[in-house]
């Protein structure tokens, strides 16, 4: 992304003390981040191009690289790439500036995207349905891209299940997690935990979709707990119509055929 992109009275967000640290850290421990500072994604490119052949990075191979390719005095000359290693005596905090980098890169994809689809608004050469999915397709793609963490040392894992059992002990509940209604099923399972996925498998007419309309009934109307359900077969109505005949005890084939008794509506 160019250094002056969009607005060139605002400097789009980057941290170019961040990308220097993690450039000098790179020259003793490689990792991959991304950079706004042309001369920074040239350095990267070489830092990456010498570890991939397996040989060693330092400053004297890496400022030979660049200069085979023409590019050592577009990055600043050898002078800068040493002074990156000026004030970076260990590569011990390359996590925290590479997380500071890929905070600002994605910022800027941000910026870039908002800017995209307001210009296309604008131009209004995209249908409305159009032009919204483009959108979504857009920030999801850069939801994609957000820091996320990822390794989780064995210490915080363990203090951390202690936590939890501290905490199941002091409440000493059977249900623990968020009950589905089916007391035999919250015996065995102490209720959905977080994280956990469940499938409900089984042939065709065998009651899944009856089954997990049930537990969206419990949670929703008795455990007043916020529940959304998503079906690719059945249509919302169809679906309102199974669980109002469900919680009224009325006849699913009697509402649809219109044959409701008298005392069937004050149920519903």
């Amino acid at each position: 992304m160019p250094e002056g992109y969009f607005n060139p009275d605002r400097v789009p967000p980057q941290n170019i003390e961040a990308e220097q640290s993690v450039l000098g850290a790179i020259l003793l421990d490689n990792e991959s981040p991304d950079f706004y500072r042309g001369s920074h994604r040239k350095i990267f490119r070489g830092v990456m191009a010498l570890w991939e052949k397996g040989g060693g990075i330092d400053t004297v191979t890496l400022a030979d690289w660049l200069r085979g390719r023409g590019e050592l005095e577009s990055v600043g000359g050898a002078s800068y790439i040493a002074s990156l290693l000026h004030d970076i005596p260990t590569a011990a905090n390359i996590a925290y500036h590479a997380r500071i980098v890929r905070e600002k890169a994605v910022l800027r994809q941000l910026i870039h995207s908002v800017t995209d689809i307001a210009g296309r608004g604008y131009e209004g050469a995209m249908e409305l349905p159009e032009l919204l999915d483009y959108a979504e397709k857009k920030i999801f793609e850069i939801s994609e891209r957000k820091v996320r963490p990822s390794f989780i040392g064995m210490r915080e894992i363990v203090k951390d299940s202690f936590e939890m059992i501290d905490r199941l002990y002091e409440r000493q509940e059977r249900i623990t997690g968020v009950p589905s209604g089916f007391t035999d099923l919250d015996q065995l399972t102490a209720g959905f935990q977080a994280s956990d996925l469940i499938i409900v498998a089984g042939r065709p007419a065998m009651g899944k979709t009856a089954f997990c309309l049930n537990i969206a009934q419990h949670l929703g109307i008795h455990k007043r707990l916020p529940v959304a359900v998503f079906s690719l077969e059945m249509a919302a109505r169809q679906l309102v119509i199974r669980m109002l005949c469900s919680e009224a005890r009325v006849d699913a084939h009697k509402l649809r055929s219109g044959f409701l008794a008298d005392s069937d509506f004050p149920r519903l």
